[in-house]
C-alpha cells in the first residue's frame, strides 16, 4: 500500500504547477557504511525535460536507481505518478542505464522487441513498432543485423529505441550522451524535445553542463551526495548578477557617479555587475550625464557559472576533468 503523502498531485507542488511526474523527500542511501546520498530532494512536473547535473561519483545513478525502484532508499521516500513503489508500474517507465547492455547475437529489431516485452508489450507489436523507430531514425537496413555488427553509436541507439518501444510516460536516461560522437548527440537532443513535446517526462543524469542548459528546465545540481540546488536553470543562473559591459565617449564626468561601486574600467570599457534596481535607471543618468554612451550589452550568468557558484570549485573541477576525460 502506498505510503500516506496526501494528494501526490499537489505534495510539494505550487497551485496551478503541472502535476508531479517524480516526487522524492530525504532520500538516503549507504552503501557499506559509505554514505552515497544524503538527504536528496527531487520534484519533477509531468511533461518536463530535467537534468541530474553533478560529477562522476556525485551520485546521480545511486538516485536514479533509488526513484525508479530498482534499490530502496534508506531513509526517505519517494512517488513517481503518485506510487511508492515504482516498479509495480514499470510499464509506464523507460530506463536507459548508464553500463549499456544488449545481447552481441540478438538482431536489433529483436532486442527492441524484447525490452519492450520486459514492459509488457506483446513481442509482435514490439516488432512492429521497433521498425517504426528504426525508419525513423534511417535505421532500417540494421533491422535484422545483430548486435555485434552495428557500430557503437548505432547499438546505442537500438537500445534507446528499445527504452522507448512501449510508450513509456517517464523515461529515465542515465548519462546518454556518454560515448556519442557529435552527430548522435544532436540526435539525441532532437529526440529527448520530441519527447517532452508529446507530455512525455525526460528525466536525464549528466556531466556535461552544455546538455542540461540547452535541454532542461528543471535541474537538481548533485555533489557529494547531497543537491545544493533544486529548480529552473533561469533561477540558477539568476544567483549570480548579470555583468555589464559599457563604452562611453567621455572618459570623466559627473555621470560616473552613477556607477556601482563594483564598476572597474579595462581600457575604454567599465565592467560591473548589473544593479538590483535595473539598467533602466542607469541608463537615464548616463544619457543625463552626457557619458556619450557608445555602447552597452548585459551578459547573464551561463549553468556553468552558476554550477561553480553553487556546487563550489572542486566539484566543478571534478566535472571538467569529467567532460575532458571522455571527450579524449
Amino acid at each position: 500500500m502506498d505510503l500516506a503523502l496526501g494528494d501526490p498531485t499537489k505534495a510539494g507542488n505550487p497551485a496551478g504547477a503541472r502535476a508531479l511526474a517524480i516526487d522524492a523527500r530525504g532520500l538516503v542511501k549507504r552503501f557499506d557504511g559509505t554514505l552515497a546520498v544524503d538527504g536528496v530532494d527531487i520534484a519533477v512536473e509531468e511533461g518536463a525535460i530535467y537534468g541530474i547535473l553533478g560529477p562522476n561519483g556525485a551520485g546521480k545513478t545511486t538516485t536514479l536507481r533509488m526513484l525508479l525502484g530498482i534499490i530502496d532508499p534508506d531513509q526517505g521516500v519517494r512517488r513517481v505518478f503518485g506510487h511508492d513503489r515504482p516498479h509495480e508500474i514499470a510499464r509506464l517507465i523507460g530506463y536507459l542505464p548508464e553500463e549499456r547492455g544488449l545481447y552481441p547475437a540478438m538482431k536489433a529489431i529483436e532486442a527492441i522487441a524484447f525490452m519492450g516485452a520486459l514492459r509488457g508489450l506483446p513481442l509482435a507489436e514490439g516488432r512492429k513498432r521497433g521498425l517504426e523507430l528504426l525508419e525513423q531514425h534511417d535505421l532500417a537496413h540494421a533491422a535484422q543485423r545483430q548486435i555485434r555488427q552495428l557500430s557503437k553509436g548505432m547499438a546505442q541507439t537500438v537500445q534507446l529505441l528499445g527504452t522507448l518501444v512501449h510508450h513509456p510516460r517517464l523515461v529515465v536516461l542515465d548519462e546518454p550522451f556518454s560515448g556519442l560522437d557529435a552527430i548522435n548527440q544532436g540526435k539525441l537532443e532532437a529526440m529527448i524535445r520530441r519527447l517532452a513535446q508529446q507530455g512525455t517526462t525526460v528525466i536525464f543524469s549528466t556531466h556535461v553542463i552544455h546538455h542540461a542548459e540547452r535541454l532542461c528546465e528543471s535541474v537538481a545540481i548533485i555533489a557529494g551526495g547531497k543537491v545544493p540546488y533544486a529548480g529552473s536553470v533561469e533561477a540558477a543562473r539568476d544567483r549570480i548578477p548579470a555583468q555589464v559591459r559599457l563604452e562611453t565617449r567621455a572618459r570623466e564626468g559627473a555621470w560616473l557617479a552613477a556607477l556601482p561601486p563594483d564598476a572597474r574600467r579595462e581600457g575604454d570599457l567599465f565592467m560591473f555587475s548589473l544593479p538590483d534596481t535595473g539598467v533602466e535607471p542607469l541608463l537615464r543618468q548616463l544619457i543625463e550625464g552626457d557619458a556619450g554612451i557608445l555602447s552597452l550589452s548585459i551578459e547573464r550568468a551561463g549553468l556553468h557559472d552558476a554550477f561553480v557558484h553553487i556546487a563550489g570549485e572542486a566539484a566543478a573541477r571534478a566535472l571538467a576533468e569529467d567532460a575532458s576525460g571522455e571527450a579524449k
